[in-house]
């Protein structure tokens, strides 16, 4: 089969490898109807993380062709969601609803679903079959779920998003836009999206946001508080992962108010004294994308919701590096791979 493969920072390639198979009785087989490009996979584009020959990818979604002996939830036919872990769903940390620190987890990212087949462990406890074949043109939307839309989803309730609350939303990737989205669905009554960007504004615009700031750091922590009363948000989404973004987040929330952080952290250091005079919470990681795919896959199918509007470009598989260096160039939010 073809699949994607990163043998340095800029070099990825489309490469022939084997076939998966189940390994374990709780593997299953899918076929993918679609992959996609995370902004997390430029980390090691860029050098910020080591990369030597390997798969990459870890949001997915397709057609089940083969279930292992132990498989029950699931059977070939099915088209399913997964996570972007793999989690049995049965230890007291999956639930708990942690299931991205399931004690048996699998990152997908180790499998590789830029491809046309993926085997998925805990198949029982990751997959989630949508209610029929669904449309083609719910397929990115359904992809979606399986990290960025689910991302988004927890940064808003780890924050506290809801009824009555001002959320504000630092960065403007595919991440921070759903979080846009899941804080409108969870009722907050104000969305303020930190973007500079006017294509990406516009979406925030579509999915909920009530007003946008271009500023950045100690300017955009000032505009927040300016919007606020001089108070600062309810709840702040934090989807970038960087030193900057973390503290602008902090610093925009308002004592007691809450703190959902869901970009991949690099280089985060906290400030003690100040986070201890701040009285803030902060709450994140690695989302349990898992506790809320039921209800995003119903949410996609009585097309309730558009999270697939994310996807700014669609290349075959083939075309993977070129959807790379779109995204590394901001010439593209989220890159969508048909296979």
């Amino acid at each position: 089969m073809r699949g994607v493969i990163m043998h340095a920072p800029g070099d990825v390639r489309v490469e022939e490898r084997e076939n998966p198979v189940i390994v374990e009785p709780t593997d299953a087989i899918i076929k993918l109807a679609a992959s996609c490009i995370c902004g997390s996979d430029l980390w090691p584009y860029r050098g910020a993380d080591d990369v030597d020959g390997a798969p990459m990818g870890h949001e997915y979604v397709g057609v089940v062709t083969e279930i292992g002996a132990d498989v029950t939830t699931v059977k070939p036919g099915d088209f399913v969601v997964g996570s972007f872990m793999a989690s049995d769903n049965t230890c007291e940390i999956c639930r708990a609803g942690y299931q991205s620190r399931c004690v048996h987890v699998v990152p997908m990212g180790s499998v590789g679903t830029q491809a046309e087949y993926a085997r998925i462990p805990h198949a029982d406890g990751t997959l989630v079959a949508t209610p029929g074949r669904p449309d083609e043109d719910l397929i990115p939307s359904l992809l979606a779920a399986s990290d960025v839309l689910g991302t988004g989803w927890f940064a808003a309730v780890a924050a506290e998003a809801g009824p009555g609350k001002t959320v504000a939303v630092v960065g403007d990737g595919a991440v921070g836009l759903l979080g846009v989205l899941a804080a409108k669905q969870l009722g907050a009554e104000r969305i303020i999206a930190m973007s500079r960007h006017a294509d990406r504004q516009e979406l925030a615009r579509r999915f909920g946001a009530t007003d946008i700031v271009e500023e950045r750091g100690d300017e955009g922590v000032a505009k927040i508080k300016e919007l606020t009363d001089g108070l600062g948000a309810h709840s702040v989404i934090e989807a970038v992962g960087t030193q900057e973004s973390m503290m602008q987040a902090i610093r925009s929330t308002r004592h007691g108010g809450h703190v959902g952080f869901v970009g991949v952290s690099h280089d985060v250091e906290l400030p003690g004294q100040e986070l201890f005079g701040s009285m803030v919470h902060l709450h994140g990681g690695p989302a349990p994308v898992r506790q809320y795919l039921p209800e995003l896959i119903q949410l996609i199918w009585d097309r309730t919701i558009d999270p697939g509007a994310v996807f700014d470009l669609t290349l075959p598989l083939d075309q993977a590096a070129e959807g790379y260096r779109a995204m590394d160039e901001r010439r593209a939010t989220k890159v969508l791979l048909t296979v």
